[in-house]
């Protein structure tokens, strides 16, 4: 992974985690220890979910940069999908309190979202390589007459 690409993942990890911790604050004061539990679990979920997928995004842009903004768009369809799956799945559960996993799921993928927004936007990422130093310049095209 490239240096931008981890202080990507860095900027919108922290902010998600921040939100989790008072997510988990506010869910154990609400609804007690499972509350708690609940939140922790829904903050875990979207960091782990949308790290793999950055990395998976950035591996796909290095390898078949031609399907990068195409990969992208089925990556944040495909994250959703799969908060919502893990949302109906651990609907009744009794390990932990289940809105408030739900609404930490919310307000974490929000935070994620709109952290790598402003972190793509912040970074300084060249559009065009530089060449090489080891490259002559270029060739001449015209005639030499």
């Amino acid at each position: 992974m490239l240096s931008n690409d981890a202080r990507t993942v860095l900027l919108a990890a922290v902010p998600t985690a921040a939100a989790g911790v008072i997510a988990a604050v506010v869910s154990g004061v609400v609804a007690g220890g499972k509350g708690a539990l609940g939140a922790v679990v829904g903050t875990l979920v979207v960091i782990t979910f949308m790290g793999a997928g950055m990395v998976v995004l950035q591996r796909t842009a290095k390898r078949l940069p031609h399907l990068f903004q195409a990969m992208g768009l089925l990556l944040y369809t495909a994250q959703l999908l799969l908060l919502f799956v893990f949302m109906a799945v651990f609907r009744g559960t009794t390990l932990f309190h289940s809105k408030a996993m739900a609404f930490t799921l919310l307000a974490t993928t929000i935070v994620w979202v709109t952290a790598q927004a402003r972190a793509y936007m912040k970074a300084k990422i060249l559009y065009v390589d530089p060449q090489s130093s080891t490259a002559t310049g270029p060739e001449k095209t015209g005639s030499t007459a």
